[in-house]
């Protein structure tokens, strides 16, 4: 008789149909309708059916099937002791741009592995590559109607796609999204750019290419390659100028608006990071369908300014006091200063110094706010009269936890710097409450709680872009 393979029940929803059940934490899933789940994809198909019989093992041993009448999309409220209820699947691939393999030896083990799990992209909206995924995961996905789906594709040049990620099948897994789009499965699609290799007329081509998927890719995003100091033995990659980064804004925008024409859909964005370095405004609300791509860095900062400006328009103004401190990386420092700047002419009595950290621990081009590490940070405000309330963005903690990426903690930036840190939250609004003081705005520490929020850089130490 085959083993049943069980999933181990981390925790219960309180007031959900588990609970009901009596189903608790530290009991075993087995079966649902008969059928073992083999992962997250099986068990969110499996439930969504008004009645469903659950076989549950008890952690005294003792099995229950339980019946279950419920709404056809009601969830039964269990957290499973693994997310995927499987191992996670590493990435295949050695990619020229890599993040992970740019990263300084002695840190913490999980900052090194590198994910290519076409699962966490449907969960997390992680990107994935196509190259680790099997036909039977394409099935799967059809079947089940899973969606959205994110691809880093980089290229649709079958031959140097396989080159920059060192996969001789990586042209190949192309092939993947003919079957995904014939499927109208939802897609949106990365190019991570390099200079010299997929820039230019290869960039063109791509864009050309992945149009063809239209309207079921509703967005592709274009990220310049993030490069570290440790990059010896590496690919010879280089930064972009501020004239080459305008360059690769005006090909994108040449293609906005006849997509949008078209489909309803501008399709092609540049992240924040092109506009900063070209020193241009970013676009206008309405061109970032609906911040499709928020969390790849396309539109953070137009949306946290729009909602900043907003915010601000419904303050009456006053005399209170207070002396605040912000530190943000390099990259979003000149947005940060000018929204302080805003404040403080409507609070006259309330001084915000705003402060860019350099990161030196993983090199002065890396300028984003979620690589910044409680070292640097305490190195170079250590001298500074930060007043009443260091601000900083919640992207510099590890997710879930009060930890930079060097395994300092949040408390030990406090104590070194004898002042209180408060963490802001995502929002212009969080933002200008956490400027003027306003009550216990801005100091919930929430995973993922930021407001220079660039690019999402999970715990596993990888970038959307893997």
């Amino acid at each position: 008789m085959k083993k049943k393979k069980g999933h181990l029940i981390k925790s219960v929803k309180e007031g959900s149909i588990a609970e009901e059940m009596d189903i608790e934490a530290g009991d075993m899933l087995l079966e649902i309708n008969g059928e073992q789940m083999e992962d997250v994809f099986d068990y969110h198909y499996a439930i969504n059916d008004e009645y469903i019989e659950i076989l549950i093992k008890k952690s005294d041993g003792e099995e229950w099937i339980l019946e279950i009448d419920k709404e056809a999309d009601e969830d039964l409220g269990i957290e499973f002791e693994q997310g995927l209820m499987d191992d996670y699947r590493a990435c295949s691939n050695k990619c020229i741009f890599c993040f992970i393999d740019q990263m300084p030896k002695g840190m913490r083990e999980t900052l090194y592995f590198k994910d290519d799990d076409s699962r966490l992209s449907f969960l997390q909206g992680n990107y994935i590559t196509l190259t680790n995924m099997s036909n039977k995961d394409i099935d799967r996905i059809i079947k089940y109607h899973l969606c959205p789906i994110n691809i880093s594709v980089h290229t649709t040049n079958p031959e140097l796609r396989c080159r920059m990620l060192n996969n001789r099948f990586a042209g190949e897994a192309l092939k993947k999204l003919d079957r995904l789009a014939g499927a109208s499965i939802e897609l949106n699609g990365q190019i991570v750019l390099c200079k010299g290799v997929n820039d230019g007329e290869e960039l063109r081509n791509t864009i050309e290419d992945l149009s063809r998927y239209l309207p079921h890719m509703r967005s592709v995003s274009v990220v310049p390659a993030g490069l570290t100091k440790y990059r010896e033995g590496l690919y010879p990659l280089e930064l972009f100028s501020g004239e080459e980064a305008g360059e690769v804004i005006d090909m994108i925008e040449g293609y906005q608006q006849d997509f949008y024409d078209r489909y309803g859909l501008h399709f092609i964005h540049a992240s924040d990071e092109w506009y900063i370095n070209a020193g241009r405004d970013f676009p206008e609300e309405e061109r970032y369908d609906g911040y499709i791509q928020l969390e790849n860095g396309v539109g953070m900062m137009r949306l946290l300014k729009d909602e900043f400006y907003e915010a601000l328009a419904e303050e009456a103004g006053d005399s209170r006091k207070a002396h605040i401190s912000l530190a943000t990386g390099y990259l979003a420092y000149d947005l940060i200063k000018e929204l302080a700047d805003v404040t403080v002419k409507k609070f006259p009595n309330i001084q915000i110094d705003v402060y860019r950290i350099r990161n030196d621990f993983f090199g002065e081009t890396i300028t984003v706010s979620g690589l910044l590490t409680g070292q640097d940070i305490i190195s170079q405000l250590k001298d500074k009269n930060l007043g009443d309330v260091l601000l900083l963005p919640g992207n510099v903690l590890r997710s879930g936890e009060a930890l930079f990426l060097d395994d300092m903690g949040l408390k030990d930036v406090e104590n070194a710097l004898q002042v209180h840190v408060n963490i802001v939250k995502s929002s212009g609004k969080d933002l200008l409450k956490g400027f003027i003081n306003e009550g216990e705005a801005g100091k919930e520490r929430e995973e993922n709680g930021n407001f220079v929020y660039i690019r999402n850089y999970p715990d596993n130490g990888g970038r959307k872009d893997e």
